[in-house]
């Protein structure tokens, strides 16, 4: 192998390096867009049973929001649930493009080394037959040991390139699609979550209002 590397010449280093670090991209974003990690089993669930026992407080919306992406929406929601509807929307769809900004981290850097690493393996093509051509001007063609060297790194480089970029275009649509379908769904859940909540806090305020003269006489 290692004789393989130096055969490619030096544009074999930055190949593997692209290598290497799309390696680490796709393993770290698979780890972190579990599903479980980006939308916990039943968290709205139990938050609007907070919110319905009325056990919501500063440190519970803190807990939330530094649990998941997720939680992070719905304690932006939460920490606007008293000034209105369109305030609780406007602080949810705030914080979820910045969900879905962290979501989206190191896909664009995947995705420039599935483009470069076959241009790089193009590159070292180019040179290769660059040192043929040199080669043949100073030898002739007669000697074929002396055109090997260039013709194997033109092929080593080219390989190896598209070795790289297969892989890395693979991963990089697929963690695209995985974050735009985790996207869907916690909008789903949040707008679902901002209905039920603005109901909740419409019904209270009529409660509200309906025992206040009540109150008054008592």
């Amino acid at each position: 192998m290692l004789e393989i590397v130096r055969a490619g010449g030096w544009l074999m280093l930055p190949i593997i390096t692209c290598s290497i670090v799309a390696t680490a991209i796709i393993l770290e974003r698979l780890w972190t867009l579990q599903l479980k990690r980006v939308l916990p089993k039943d968290l709205t669930v139990d938050v609007w049973r907070w919110v319905k026992n009325s056990q919501l407080d500063r440190q519970r919306i803190q807990d939330l929001h530094q649990s998941s992406p997720l939680g992070q929406i719905l304690a932006a929601g939460l920490s606007g649930r008293n000034r209105g509807r369109e305030i609780v929307k406007e602080n949810i769809q705030d914080t979820g493009r910045h969900v879905v900004h962290e979501l989206e981290r190191y896909l664009n850097s995947l995705g420039t080394i599935a483009a470069i690493s076959p241009l790089l393996g193009l590159l070292g093509t180019v040179i290769g037959m660059v040192k043929v051509f040199a080669a043949i001007t100073i030898y002739g063609v007669g000697n074929p040991s002396v055109l090997a060297g260039g013709i194997s790194e033109a092929l080593i480089t080219t390989a190896a390139g598209l070795t790289v970029a297969i892989p890395s275009l693979i991963g990089y649509r697929y963690l695209r699609g995985k974050v735009d379908n985790l996207v869907v769904q916690m909008e789903k859940q949040a707008m679902s979550f901002l209905e039920v909540l603005v109901q909740h806090q419409q019904s209270k305020a009529v409660k509200d209002e309906a025992s206040e003269p009540l109150k008054r006489s008592a």
